[in-house]
Formats: structure tokens, sequence, C-alpha cells
């Protein structure tokens, strides 16, 4: 996300587009930004319109650390804005090191995945780290989020950095931040994110980044971290006996999922799965598809294809970080992707029967994500924590032994792992579909089994895509200056602004409760230019949730399309 500067004179624009120019590293975004500069001085108004694009704002710390679009300019994501970025974080842990009364150099890892430039900036952070005098550890090759945050905890690091911007669209890039210490090993949150962003900002302003210290004194990473996450996420689900006959198809979407998952698979005994090549191997242009997200629609057509033509009976995708898990099954005639809620309720209650009798043991969902998870932990006698969106949230959550939020993402590993994990969760996932198996029950099946000890939950979601994020804050504005009192035939019972809320959720979040029990949040996303909304009902039977559900969404779609 950004921070916008004060609207912008031309000359003000040309001259901060030629400090940065001044200072940047890269050909090509030299070559980019010197185009725009000669063309604006030329008085090109399109030039000059590209320019504040890239200079009246600076990305910000949000959801997920640093994340945008790559290019030229405070606005984007390249190898200046990275270089402040270390710098400001080498400043951070240098001072909190002082603070505490210890002269140690702070340790960090760095990992990357394989987007482009993502190898790039993690050397430059790594350079950086080292050159600010901290004892810097670079992975070995480009790897999944999840083994960066094993990392963390696995060293003993300060901290962590992931290059990545997950499942965002191709031409972006990201600079995810995990502390270590007393904070596990999770992402950032406040106070931290502020200090941090103080510290990257006060460099942004004194030095260029010409002048700040380097050195290639850093360490790349011994091949044995990576050895002890694929033993410790093999432990998390062995296969059972007779998952040798699962048929299954595997995407890793562009991604660098495979190479470890394919480690994990084996050394927990899962027969491999039928590839889909033309998405198996790493590739930022990501050249299969528009947005490597397996909830978009398409990103797992050619999986489905594949799995088709194998007689398939599972199919399962990473995203390009495989920090997340999307599962789909035979559906009639095609293939039906299970939402985030649905994988999320099976493996919370896989968790709450492995936990229950525990004392202090809980189960966490962010407030976005399905309330029947809330009764699995009543079910099983474990304490539940409803937290805001993120995992830097639901991993803090007290005594957790299982997080997820809708989003296809699921935490099933606190132990090793404070994040989102999308390996620990196949595996988990298919000991759950492998066990299943071995007494004659489908996916289908856990669902109706799911269905007959909480009920039938169903949940949708709208989301809303935008090129102008004013969009977005308009149409929060306006909700707020004038609540809806229904939604479609449905009243709403009750109106909750968390931005206001005194149990400290908090957030740009507004939730509805409806008169049958069904629900409705809305906001913004913090990671892509999207509004979401999240829906949630409650039905007798699938039909009739289904039906449900239908209506709830026609009846959003007609409220946000009077009001954008």
């Amino acid at each position: 996300m950004s921070a916008p500067h004060p609207a912008s004179t031309a000359r003000d624009l040309l001259v901060r587009a030629r400090a940065w120019l001044a200072q940047d590293p890269d050909p090509e975004t030299r070559g980019e930004l010197g185009d725009l500069i000669a063309r604006a001085e030329a008085d090109d108004a399109a030039a000059l319109d590209q320019l504040r694009d890239r200079f009246d704002g600076r990305l910000q710390f949000g959801t997920a650390g640093l994340r945008g679009e790559l290019g030229a300019g405070s606005n984007r994501m390249n190898r200046v804005l990275v270089a402040q970025a270390a710098a400001g974080f080498a400043a951070y842990l240098r001072e909190r090191e002082k603070e505490r009364g210890s002269s140690r150099a702070p340790t960090v890892v760095i990992g990357y995945d394989g987007r482009r430039n993502s190898d790039v900036f993690a050397r430059d952070s790594a350079e950086l780290f080292a050159g600010a005098g901290l004892r810097a550890v670079l992975l070995p090759r480009r790897l999944p989020t999840p083994v960066l945050a094993f990392a963390v905890r696995h060293l003993g690091a300060d901290a962590g950095v992931m290059v990545t911007a997950s499942h965002n669209p191709p031409n972006d890039n990201g600079y995810k931040v995990y502390l270590g210490g007393g904070d596990g090993g999770s992402q950032i949150v406040a106070p931290s994110d502020a200090a941090i962003a103080a510290c990257i900002r006060r460099i942004a302003d004194e030095a260029s980044v010409a002048d700040l210290p380097r050195s290639d004194a850093y360490e790349v990473g011994d091949e044995a971290v990576v050895d002890a996450y694929v033993a410790a996420t093999a432990s998390v689900g062995p296969a059972p006996v007779g998952a040798g006959e699962l048929r299954w198809v595997y995407t890793a979407l562009h991604g660098v999922g495979w190479e470890t998952f394919a480690r994990v698979l084996e050394a927990a005994g899962y027969p491999s799965p039928t590839v889909v090549p033309e998405q198996i191997e790493p590739d930022g242009s990501f050249p299969t598809v528009a947005f490597p997200n397996p909830e978009e629609p398409g990103a797992m057509d050619l999986a489905y294809e594949r799995a088709d033509a194998e007689g398939a009976e599972l199919v399962i995708a990473h995203d390009p970080d495989a920090d997340r898990l999307a599962v789909a099954v035979p559906s009639g005639d095609g293939w039906r992707r299970l939402t985030g809620n649905e994988v999320g309720l099976l493996l919370g209650l896989r968790a709450a029967r492995a936990a229950s009798g525990s004392p202090g043991a809980s189960l966490a969902c962010s407030l976005v994500s399905s309330p029947g998870l809330g009764l699995i932990a009543q079910r099983y006698g474990l304490d539940f924590h409803e937290t805001p969106t993120g995992f830097k949230w639901i991993s803090r959550a007290p005594g957790l032994v299982y997080g997820f939020e809708e989003a296809l993402g699921y935490l099933v590993n606190p132990e090793t792992v404070r994040d989102k994990d999308g390996i620990s969760a196949a595996v988990a996932f298919l000991q759950l579909v492998a066990e299943a198996r071995g007494r004659g029950a489908s996916v289908p099946d856990l669902l109706d089994e799911l269905t007959a000890e909480i009920g039938l939950f169903a949940s949708g979601q709208v989301s809303v895509r935008v090129d102008d994020v004013s969009i977005i804050a308009s149409v929060m504005a306006a909700l707020r200056a004038d609540p809806p009192a229904t939604f479609g035939e449905l009243a709403v019972a009750r109106a909750d602004d968390l931005l206001q809320d005194p149990a400290g959720l908090g957030g740009d979040v507004l939730r509805y409760a409806l008169a049958d029990g069904s629900r409705v949040i809305v906001r913004p996303s913090g990671t892509e230019p999207k509004l979401k909304v999240y829906l949630d009902v409650r039905g007798e039977s699938a039909e009739d949730a289904a039906t449900r559900l239908e209506a709830l969404e026609a009846a959003v779609r007609e409220l946000l399309d009077r009001m954008s």
C-alpha cells in the first residue's frame, strides 16, 4: 500500500525523480525513469502523469510488509526502495539491541522466491545487512515462504525477510518481514511496523542508496535448514496404510513449491502426484495464468484438464510462494474448488480432535473466516480466538494449535512455522483424504460429516478489483455515511464499524449481522487493489444454503453497483 505526498507540481516531481535516478543501481529502471524524465521535461503530459503516479506516494508496510508493482519510483518495488527498506530495518534491529543494553550483532535470515528480481532484492538485502554489521544469512536458493518462516525459528534468528509478492499479479514483488525472539518468528505488527517504517523513512530522507555501506561477508545458508523443514513438515501428517493408491494432480502455478513439496511427500510416504508440466517450474512471467492465485477464475484450469485425463480424485495447488493451499474435487461433469472455509474447517476439525483435552489449547481464525471454527472449538473443549485479518495476528493467538484464514491460508504446525504454510497444510489434508479413502469415504463425505457435527455453513465472496484505489475509500466512506438497512429482503440486525471496535479487532472493516443469522463483512484488501465482501450463511440443506448465498451475493452486488 502507498502513502501519498501532497499534490506535487511538475517541478517538484522532476526534482524527486532526478534525485531517485542519481542513486538507482539498476540499469533497467534507470533507463525507464530517464526516459520518463526526458519526456516530462519536453512537456509530455502522459509522462508527467506517470511520474506523479510513481512519486506522489511511497510504498508502506501493510498487511504483508512492502508489496507493489515493479518499476522505478518511490511508489514501486525496485532496488532503491528495497535498499532503503533493508538499511532501515537494519537500523531498527541495531537500535533495538542498543535499547536492551546489548552490543551483539542481530541475525537476519533472507529468503526469496521465483518472481522477477526476487534474487536481486535478496542479495542486495544480504549485502546491506552485512554492511550494517548484522549477521546476514541468505537461504541457498529460491524457496517457499514457509521455509523462511521456519528458518527464523530454527536458527534462533532475530528477524527474517522474504522477498515475494505471493499470489499477486505477475509484475508485482514484495518484502515480507518477520521478527524472532519474543515475536516467535511471526510477521511484524504494531508498534514494530511503525518503528521500522520510521527508520526506513529516515534512511530515505538522509542518505543516498549509493552511499549505504555494503559487504559481501554474508553467509549462504546450509542445506541443513531445508532438510530440517522437510523432516518437520513430513511429520505433520505421515501417510496412513493404503495412501499409495491415491490418484491426484498437483500444480505449482509457476511457483517455487514443487521441489520442497516433492521431498516432503517422499519423506511422509505419499505417492507422487501427476504434475501439470506447464506450471511446475518457477517462472516469474507466469505465462499460463493472468493472476497466479488459485482463487482467480481460470487459474486451475490446466490442473483440471490434467486431472480429467488422469482420472484423478483430487487436485492440489499452491500459490507461487507455496504459503497457500487450494483443493479441488470432482463435481458432476467438472471440478469444484473447495472454499478456503471448507478446507479450513476440515483441518480445524482434525486439529481439534487431536488437541481435545489439552489445557489451554486453542483454535483461531480471522474475523472474516467461517464462524464454524468457533463451534468446533466449543464442541471439543478448546479455546477460540477471533483475530483481525492476517496471519501476523492469527499466529499470536494464545495456546494456538491451529489457525486459518478463508483466503486459502492454514497454520497447522505452529511449533515450527508461525505463518500460513501451504506445504504442511497439504500434507495434513492428504492424510485426511487417505484415511477417509481407507474407509471408503471421499472429500464430499468428509464435508457431510463436518455438517453433521456443527451444522451447515456456506460462504462466498464478492471481490471488486479497481484501477483507482480511491474508489475503495469512497465506497467505504459511503457505507459509513449511509449504512444499509437491508441486503435484498434481509434486514440488518446489527452493524459494526471495527474502526471503533472496543474489543480490539480494529481495522477498516464493516460487519453486518442479518436477521436470518447470515453475515456480511466489507473490507479493502491489504495486498491488492480490491474491495472484498465476505458472505456467510447457514442453511437447513445444501440447496437451502446455496439459495441463501446466491440471493445475498446478488444483493451485495446491487448495493456496490449503486455506490461505485
